[in-house]
C-alpha cells in the first residue's frame, strides 16, 4: 500500500468519504479546507483521510476511511499513524480528531494510536445532520473529541 498527498485536479474519493462522514456537505467542505491523502494498492484507491489546520499550531485529522472489503485488515491504523507522522512533519504540535459516541470501533483505534479522550460535544450529530445515525446499535448523538501532543 502507498499513500500519497491528493494532486490538486484530482477528485477526492467522496464514497469512501461518505463510508466515515454522512454529510456530503461537511465532506465537501473540510476536503475544501484541508488536504486530502489517499492510499492505493495496485493503483486503485482504497483509503483515505483528511487533515485541516484549525490554528497555527493544531491540526485536525477529519474523516478516516477505508474500503469496506478491507476494513479490520490494520489498514485504517496504518492511515492514522501515516496521518500523526504528516502533521508531525508539517511542524504542528497537536493532532484532534473527533468521531461519534456510537463509534465503538473508531473510538478503540484513536486510543490504540495515542490519542486521548479531552472532551465531549453533547448532542453535536443532533445539531449538524439532518439523518438520525444508528451505530452499534446506539444512536450517534455526541461527539468525542481525542488529541495528542506531538512534540
Amino acid at each position: 500500500m502507498s499513500i500519497r498527498k491528493l494532486e490538486i485536479e484530482e477528485n477526492p474519493p467522496l464514497s469512501l468519504l461518505l463510508l466515515a462522514d454522512p454529510s456530503r456537505e461537511m465532506v465537501e467542505d473540510y476536503t475544501r479546507r484541508g488536504v486530502t491523502y489517499i492510499a492505493e494498492i495496485l493503483g486503485n484507491v482504497i483509503g483515505v483521510y483528511v487533515i485541516v489546520p484549525l490554528e497555527h499550531d493544531t491540526i485536525e485529522l477529519k474523516n478516516v476511511a477505508i474500503d469496506e472489503r478491507l476494513q479490520g485488515q490494520g489498514l485504517g491504523k496504518l492511515l492514522v499513524h501515516h496521518s500523526i507522522e504528516e502533521a508531525r512533519g508539517l511542524g504542528y504540535q497537536k493532532i484532534e480528531v473527533g468521531t461519534g459516541n456510537s463509534s465503538i470501533s473508531q473510538l478503540a483505534l484513536y486510543q490504540k494510536c495515542g490519542f486521548r479522550i479531552d472532551s465531549i460535544e453533547k448532542d453535536f450529530f443532533i445539531k449538524h445532520y439532518k439523518e438520525v445515525i444508528v451505530e452499534n446499535g446506539i444512536q450517534c448523538r455526541d461527539m468525542v473529541r481525542l488529541s495528542q501532543c506531538l512534540t
